[in-house]
């Protein structure tokens, strides 16, 4: 029996202004763990539609061979549906609850099927998830958006399904939940493609698929191997194009030199012509049969030079395009020890009770904040920005700039463009060092002038660090909440570079647990049922 359990065949999709997606896309899918990676806006989340059937292609064909389960990015965060309806059993529930009240009716013994245990069952899921305290009447609305995901994720797994799809089913949960959700993949069995910028998960795929210029490939192992390929490959390019450039200009100074010597030839021979005293028409055939000769080796060395240059464009474009970003920030260095933002006391609604509590930053600091979700991580980097007033407690900030980088990076003007933005944050940066700057943060030509509004994830993340990190003055406090969600992998490793370029302090909340190692972190804070302590992770 094969192990193949998706297949797709000339698959091609365009969105309804004719806007391309895919073309004739093909691969097969095995049973296994798959991480699907691509940078924000090449696709993945409609192939994963695709493949689940929620789009249907313009041209060919997937084939699923099983039950599917599918677990979308955009879930809904509100509403009044059940708990027990969101995980497709309240059916199920009331007709279990009918026969054990009397009622004996054949509808009842349909609906149930097998399923005789299947409160059992999805207790036993939803305590593997983190939800068991969790009533099957509670409403949607009443739930945190991650433990909305793991409800998600519980419907689908309640399925038994041979095939899951995943997209982004990290996003929104806290450490512990990301704990919880890995531990119930790891025991799953079947065929997984997931869709995810968390390495952390990607680490524990069989396989990477990546999606590029709408065509798929397979790397075997997992996301840290997958990366130590992707090096291996640019370091040969990078070798073949140096080879290749030394080539093209061996061949076309063989080529000059070779038609140097070609018209010496042609000098003496017609001086040699003239003082042999040989009748016009013998000199004349022996003139084009020179001239003849020499175009050939022109021709020649001209073709070898082509094929050079076909060479290089051919390492050119295995090149794969350098997205990193190199930054210096000496403006946001701020002097060991100095203290940035004192707060004792706080207390804010019925989040920090008791006797409040106390946060002090001093420079230069990297801390990550971290704690369950609702326990009031975003109101206290509010606080320390001023956006918020404590309702109790006293604080102090130092002189200079805290810039805050929401989840929404919503800091810049949607109908200006990049170059027009950081033209408001650095006004006294003159107009060809602002375009030498956002050319190092890869807007370069025209994208430069494009409006935020219309950037992907990825490119907002940029402008947006290019205005924060080189405004006038230059921040020496950072703010970061959950800064990596809904990145691709490109974006979160630039967004890494431009913080360890950073001199200056930053609080960052996050559960990305790669994410943080990446950045230095030195400093551990966790929220927790009104109490901020210091932890070692």
């Amino acid at each position: 029996m094969s192990d193949i359990r998706i297949v797709v065949s000339g698959l091609s999709f365009s969105w309804p202004d004719d806007t391309p997606v895919f073309d004739r896309l093909s691969c097969t899918v095995p049973d296994g763990r798959t991480g699907l990676v691509a940078p924000n806006g090449a696709g993945k989340s409609t192939l994963l539609k695709l493949l689940a059937g929620v789009l249907r292609p313009t041209e060919g064909s997937v084939t699923v061979d099983g039950l599917l389960g599918y677990l979308p990015q955009d879930l809904p965060l509100t509403g009044e549906p059940t708990v027990a309806e969101v995980l497709g059993i309240d059916a199920v529930l009331r007709a279990l609850a009918a026969v054990e009240s009397g009622d004996v009716a054949e509808e009842h013994f349909t609906t149930i099927g097998t399923d005789w245990d299947v409160e059992e069952r999805t207790r036993a899921q939803l305590d593997r998830l983190g939800l068991g305290e969790l009533a099957l009447d509670r409403r949607l609305g009443t739930l945190s958006g991650g433990q909305i995901v793991s409800l998600g994720l519980a419907a689908q797994l309640l399925k038994r399904p041979d095939v899951l799809l995943l997209d982004e089913p990290t996003n929104n949960l806290d450490r512990e939940a990301r704990q919880r959700l890995y531990s119930v993949l790891d025991d799953w069995h079947g065929c997984l493609l997931v869709v995810s910028h968390d390495r952390e998960l990607l680490d524990r795929a069989d396989r990477i698929a990546e999606l590029d210029a709408g065509e798929i490939r397979f790397h075997g192992g997992n996301f840290t191997e997958y990366e130590q390929a992707v090096q291996a490959e640019r370091e040969v390019a990078e070798k073949n194009i140096r080879n290749a450039e030394q080539e093209v200009k061996r061949e076309k100074r063989e080529m000059q030199q070779a038609r140097e010597r070609a018209a010496r030839r042609a000098s003496n021979a017609q001086r040699n012509l003239a003082n042999a005293g040989l009748p016009k028409i013998v000199a004349g055939a022996m003139k084009r049969n020179a001239q003849e000769s020499a175009g050939k080796a022109d021709g020649t060395h001209a073709a070898r030079v082509s094929a050079a240059k076909a060479k290089l464009d051919q390492a050119e474009r295995s090149l794969r395009e350098d997205q990193k970003l190199s930054l210096e920030l000496p403006q946001t260095a701020v002097p060991a020890g100095r203290t940035l933002f004192l707060g004792e006391g706080l207390r804010k609604r019925n989040l920090f009770g008791g006797n409040g509590i106390d946060l002090a930053i001093r420079g230069p600091e990297r801390i990550a904040l971290t704690g369950p979700n609702g326990s009031g991580k975003s109101t206290l980097l509010r606080i320390v920005t001023g956006d918020l007033e404590p309702d109790d407690g006293t604080v102090k900030r130092a002189d200079g700039r805290i810039a805050y980088l929401s989840q929404r990076l919503d800091l810049l003007d949607d109908e200006r463009s990049v170059a027009e933005n950081l033209a408001a944050f650095a006004p006294a940066m003159p107009p060809a060092p602002r375009m030498n700057l956002l050319a190092r943060f890869l807007f370069r030509g025209p994208r430069a002038h494009l409006p935020v509004g219309v950037l992907s994830g990825g490119e907002r993340l940029r402008a947006t660090l290019a205005c924060v990190l080189f405004a006038e003055p230059a921040p020496q406090l950072l703010l970061l909440d959950e800064p990596t969600n809904n990145l691709d992998l490109v974006s979160a490793g630039q967004l890494e570079s431009a913080l360890n370029a950073f001199e200056g302090a930053f609080v960052v909340v996050s559960h990305d647990e790669r994410f943080l190692a990446g950045i230095g972190i030195g400093r551990r804070l966790r929220l927790d049922g009104g109490a901020l302590r210091e932890t070692g992770r």
